[in-house]
């Protein structure tokens, strides 16, 4: 869902973890991380999900519900 949503807004993982920063004002999101949050090896957490609603246009209960189910799915 992220990669896909990232590359509607023309973004590279370098350009979303840069615009994140400075949407946040906490530089510490890296490409890497962009990549993590893709592959399903990690799963922001409330802080950066914020931050990617506002980054990407996106509802806040959307990106919630994207998590629970991505964790639920991690667990299985």
């Amino acid at each position: 869902m992220l990669r896909e949503l990232r590359s509607r807004h023309g973004l590279s993982q370098c350009g979303l973890a840069g615009q994140l920063n400075d949407a946040s004002g906490n530089s510490s999101i890296t490409r890497e991380n962009i990549s993590r949050w893709e592959r399903g090896k990690r799963i922001p957490g409330p802080y950066w999900r914020k931050w990617l609603c506002a980054v990407l246009d996106l509802p806040q209960q959307d990106v919630d519900l994207a998590a629970a189910v991505a964790r639920r799915t991690r667990r299985a």
